[in-house]
């Protein structure tokens, strides 16, 4: 069972269902259903961004569980407002994921678990595609993993030990 629905919280947090999955455990009495949910919570402001899993034997309990567990492990990104500053490649598990910067008015043209990973992050412009396995709970790891990857023009000039010029040129 899956969904992808967005929802702002009075703190400005967006919060995304990512996955709603009902799992069970054999016991000596028979079958115990429980439910694990993955959820992606950002800023909106593209600065910070986390992911969390829960699990519970009720549904609301399992998001609820996700939810806190994603506030907590939140992590900062580097945006260019609606877009990001270079193309990213990398990998987790058995999913590759390829992020590149867009222009304006393009949209978020990205497969359903990424595109939740972006609308809470609050970017407007990217193109991305995922390569490998389309586990939606890989895709996000991964994609987080990519957008911590993103380095700013200040950070690569002072690690080049160049000016912001030089590296923009």
């Amino acid at each position: 069972m899956s969904s992808f629905s967005i929802e702002t919280k009075s703190d400005g947090i967006r919060e995304a269902l990512v996955e709603v999955n009902r799992v069970s455990k054999t016991v000596k009495g028979g079958r115990r259903m429980s439910f694990s949910a993955y959820v992606v919570v950002g800023d909106a402001k593209a600065k910070k961004v986390g992911f969390g899993h829960g699990k519970a034997i009720e549904v609301p309990v399992a998001i609820q569980k996700a939810m806190e567990n994603a506030r907590r492990n939140m992590v900062k990104v580097n945006i260019d407002g609606d877009t990001i500053y270079h193309p990213v490649e990398t990998k987790f598990r058995a999913t590759k994921v390829v992020i590149m910067p867009a222009s304006e008015g393009t949209g978020i043209i990205a497969g359903a678990a990424m595109r939740s990973v972006f609308e809470v992050l609050g970017v407007k412009n990217i193109l991305a595609k995922v390569m490998g396995s389309a586990n939606s709970i890989n895709v996000v790891q991964a994609t987080v993993n990519a957008l911590k990857l993103v380095k700013t023009p200040e950070e690569v000039a002072r690690k080049r030990g160049k000016t912001v010029e030089e590296i923009v040129g």
